[in-house]
């Protein structure tokens, strides 16, 4: 597998002119160097404890529990049909005290604080630990979140959003995969996801080539990055990313953007829309619908538009907000009669 791109990040702007041009995830070397919380965490876990629990308002977060036969991989169950973990209500700094505890044991039980936003649960953590100026530009001003956890896999999965992960405590290893490798992967089920999307059926760290002979071709195209407390990695848009935390105690903060108008919703709920109505349509109907999709959706052949005058686009043309809106609202009508419900 090969490494992943490197920037020493002493320049935040050369960083932003990296980020605008990358093809590929980046690792941002000592990115967040100078953060207190990174000088926290090199002083061990329980300076880390604490830096964080002076942040801690006491608000109740939503804690992952894995037993210890699951080492520290959250994943589906051996039925695909919920989780191998719990959730449960619980404070962050007695969440932080069960992890320091669950060093001592020879199988700890695995313990995860997942995508806490740091404004609500950490307040004025943020405003001590940010992004450089040009950075926190290139981002739209994205706010972090914060997780936080013992020595645990994160199958491989994709967000639909760019990202840049900061390390501050402890060290993780990325495995990062281009989207194009998808099927590759071998995606889960979409239901009982750790986050939303679907994770990778894959045991990266030893997979079986049996039943995903496939991943070979994956793994050639695959990108690592290992990073130390300070370092940051920018992950694109769509890379699938499987994530293990390499120490007893780990803390990362990332920073999630996407430069797409957020008015658009989710072509995540456009695919299941497609799984509805489109695939399992007879095959020579699909193929006619892959023509519709390409000239019309993807542009493949250009602008499909440029033999009409501007003033007949129509639901073809450019949208605002009224167009978005009047579209919707003939699918909201055309599901809800599909169901059997009335739109209200």
């Amino acid at each position: 597998m090969r490494p992943v791109a490197v920037l020493e990040a002493s320049n935040p702007e050369q960083c932003h002119r990296a980020l605008r041009d990358a093809q590929g995830p980046v690792l941002l070397r000592g990115l967040v160097a100078d953060w207190p919380a990174v000088q926290a965490g090199r002083q061990g876990a329980e300076a880390m404890v604490r830096y964080l629990a002076g942040f801690d308002p006491g608000r109740p977060v939503e804690a992952m529990f894995g037993e210890p036969a699951i080492e520290g991989r959250f994943f589906y169950n051996d039925r695909l049909d919920g989780l191998n973990f719990v959730r449960k209500s619980r404070t962050i700094s007695s969440t932080l005290e069960r992890m320091l505890a669950a060093r001592e044991r020879e199988r700890p039980p695995a313990i995860y604080l997942q995508s806490l936003p740091v404004d609500e649960h950490l307040p004025g953590f943020g405003a001590a630990n940010g992004l450089p100026p040009a950075l926190d530009r290139h981002t739209g001003g994205a706010r972090p979140r914060i997780w936080i956890g013992n020595r645990l896999t994160v199958q491989a999965h994709f967000d639909l959003k760019e990202n840049i992960a900061c390390q501050v405590a402890g060290r993780r290893r990325f495995t990062l995969f281009p989207p194009e490798q998808t099927p590759n992967l071998y995606p889960g089920p979409f239901e009982h996801t750790l986050a939303g999307p679907p994770v990778s059926m894959v045991r990266i760290e030893d997979p079986d080539l049996e039943a995903h002979p496939r991943f070979t071709e994956a793994r050639e195209q695959a990108r690592v990055a290992e990073l130390e407390p300070g370092d940051a990695l920018f992950i694109p848009y769509f890379w699938w990313h499987h994530v293990e935390s390499l120490e007893p105690f780990n803390v990362l903060v990332n920073y999630w953007w996407n430069e797409a108008d957020a008015r658009l919703g989710s072509p995540f709920d456009v695919m299941l829309h497609a799984l509805l109505g489109l695939r399992d349509l007879p095959a020579h109907q699909k193929a006619a619908w892959r023509v519709m999709f390409d000239h019309y959706v993807f542009g493949v052949n250009g602008d499909p538009l440029a033999h009409l005058p501007p003033e007949v686009h129509g639901t073809l043309g450019a949208h605002d907000e009224r167009d978005r809106q009047r579209v919707r609202m003939i699918l909201l009508e055309t599901l809800a009669r599909q169901a059997g419900l009335k739109a209200s």
